[in-house]
C-alpha cells in the first residue's frame, strides 16, 4: 500500500548540501548567524530555503538525486523529491549564497537591527531581502508561500484585500458547532478561488499554528525563543490533526480542497486501534498527519475517502476528540512538530520548566519526542454524555472532572540524511502513552 512512499535515507544528498553550505561560511555574517542558531536549539541546515552554487557543482547535484524543478534565463533550480532538503540553485555566474526561510522578512530585519530593501508584495508567494554580500557569497532571507515562485512576486492592491479577508474568515470561523467542518470547506473553496491553493493552504496552517500555540505552553516558549532572531515557525516539519471517525472523510476533503495530496497511510496495529493519513502539498512546504481511530479490518480500504461508522468504544484518538473536540474544530492541533537539535532542545527547555518525554524514535537519521502534554479542563457536559454512553467509567469521569485530560504537545524532531518518513512502529507506543484513560488511572 505504501510502496510509492518508501522513503529512503539520502546520505549523498545531505553531503552535497552540507558541502555547499560550508562554502558559504566565507561570508562571516552567515557563520555568525549559524552560531546564533545554537542558542535556540536549532541548526542552519533546517532553516535554509535555497543554496546557491556555481555551474561546476551541477553534476554533483544531479548525481545526488536532485531533479530540475525550475529554469530561468540565468539559473536552474533543483529539488529532491525523495528527501527533505533545501532547493539548490545552479547559476551561470558561479555565485554562492543561501536564502534562509522565515515567517516574516520584516520581523527578521527588525529583530536583528537590519535596514534592508524588501522585494515583493507583502504576503505574496515570495518575498526576500539581501542581508549581505561578502566574499562573493550572498545571504538572503525569504518568505515563501509557494514553491512555484523563484523571483519576488508583485501584486495589485486588491490581492491584499483578498488575503486579509481570507485571514479574517478562517480565524473567525465557527469551531463549536457540528456544521463547523462543512463551513470550513466552504471558506477554503472561496480562499482557493481568490488566492490559489498555495496561499490558501499557507494561511490555514499559519492560523492553525497560532490557535494551537495559544493553548500550548511549550510552543509559546519555543516560539518566543525563535522570534528573538525573527524566524517564526519556519522550521515546522508537520501539523498533526486528530479527528473523530464521523468527520475524518470531511477533514481529508477539506485539505484536498486546499491542494494537499494523500501520501502514505499508517496503521499502528490492532492493539493500538488507530491509523493516520499523511498529506503533503505539492506547491508549498506543508505536511499534515491526520489521526483517527481505526480497526484492523479497515486498513485494506482507503479510509481517507470512506465513511467511517461510529463505534461503541473509543480508541485513544476518538476519546481525545470526544473530550476536547476535533482538531480542526474546537481543540486545535494535537501537536506541531518542528526541526531542532534534538538533545540540545531537551536540555535547553529544562531551563523553562518544560519536560520532554522519552523518545519514540531514536535513530541516527530520525529522532522524535513529545513535550509533556498540556492538561486541559473538560466541559462537564461532554463528560456527562460520555458516561451515559458508557464510553468512560465512574473513576475516569471523576478524574477528568477534577484534573482535566491531556491535551496538546510540541514535538521535538531531528532529521538527518534527508529522511522524509516517519517511524510507524514506535508512533504506536507514544500514542498509547498519551491516552487520557491511562493517565487518568
Amino acid at each position: 500500500m505504501n510502496k510509492a512512499f518508501d522513503w529512503q535515507r539520502q546520505p549523498l544528498g545531505e553531503k552535497v548540501v552540507e558541502e555547499a553550505l560550508d562554502a558559504t561560511f566565507k561570508n562571516p555574517d552567515i557563520q555568525s548567524f549559524s552560531d546564533r542558531l545554537g542558542g535556540i536549539s536549532t541548526r542552519l541546515f533546517d532553516w535554509v530555503d535555497t543554496v546557491q552554487v556555481g555551474q561546476e557543482f551541477e553534476q554533483k547535484v544531479q548525481e545526488a538525486g536532485f531533479t530540475l524543478f525550475h529554469a530561468t534565463p540565468t539559473s536552474k533550480i533543483y529539488r529532491h523529491f525523495g528527501a527533505q532538503f533545501p532547493l539548490i540553485e545552479v547559476n551561470d555566474d558561479s555565485e554562492q549564497g543561501i536564502a534562509v526561510q522565515v515567517d516574516s522578512v520584516a520581523d527578521f530585519l527588525s529583530a536583528n537591527g537590519i535596514n534592508g530593501l524588501i522585494e515583493g508584495t507583502p504576503y505574496s508567494p515570495l518575498r526576500r531581502c539581501l542581508i549581505s554580500k561578502k566574499e562573493n557569497v550572498s545571504f538572503w532571507v525569504v518568505e515563501r508561500r509557494s514553491l512555484s515562485s523563484v523571483e519576488p512576486t508583485y501584486y495589485e492592491e486588491d490581492y491584499l484585500e483578498d488575503y486579509f479577508e481570507a485571514v479574517d474568515k478562517w480565524s473567525s470561523r465557527p469551531r463549536r458547532i457540528n456544521e463547523g467542518i462543512l463551513i470550513a470547506q466552504e471558506i477554503a473553496e472561496n480562499m482557493v478561488e481568490r488566492l490559489g491553493e498555495a496561499i490558501a493552504a499557507s494561511i490555514v496552517c499559519e492560523i492553525e499554528r497560532k490557535y494551537w500555540q495559544n493553548k500550548n505552553h511549550a510552543g509559546q516558549i519555543q516560539k518566543s525563543r525563535q522570534d528573538r532572531l525573527g524566524l517564526g515557525w519556519a522550521n515546522h516539519d508537520h501539523h498533526t490533526f486528530r479527528s473523530s471517525r464521523k468527520h475524518f472523510k470531511d477533514l481529508v476533503r477539506l485539505f484536498e480542497i486546499l491542494g494537499f495530496r494523500c501520501r502514505e497511510r499508517f496503521y499502528a496495529g490492532e492493539e493500538a486501534g488507530w491509523g493516520a493519513q499523511v498529506m503533503e502539498h505539492p506547491k508549498v512546504r506543508l505536511v499534515l498527519f491526520l489521526d483517527v481511530d481505526l480497526g484492523a479490518e479497515e486498513i485494506v480500504i482507503d479510509f481517507a475517502h470512506k465513511e467511517l461508522p461510529e463505534r461503541k468504544e473509543l480508541g485513544t484518538i476518538g476519546l481525545w476528540c470526544a473530550l476536547h473536540g476535533d482538531s480542526i474544530l474546537e481543540s486545535g492541533m494535537h501537536h506541531l512538530e518542528a526541526q531542532f537539535e534534538f538533545d540540545l532542545l531537551k536540555e535547553d527547555l529544562k531551563g523553562y520548566d518544560v519536560d520532554i518525554m522519552n523518545p519514540f524514535s531514536d535513530y541516527s537519521y530520525l529522532k522524535q519526542a513529545f513535550t509533556k502534554g498540556e492538561q486541559w479542563p473538560v466541559d462537564p457536559a461532554r463528560l456527562d454524555r460520555l458516561f451515559k454512553e458508557g464510553k468512560i467509567n465512574v473513576s475516569e469521569k471523576d478524574k477528568f472532572t477534577k484534573e482535566g485530560a491531556v491535551g496538546s504537545h510540541m514535538e521535538n524532531l531531528q532529521r538527518r540524511e534527508g529522511y522524509k518518513g516517519f517511524n510507524q512502529k514506535n508512533v504506536s507506543f507514544i500514542i498509547k502513552e498519551t491516552d487520557p484513560r491511562l493517565i487518568a488511572k
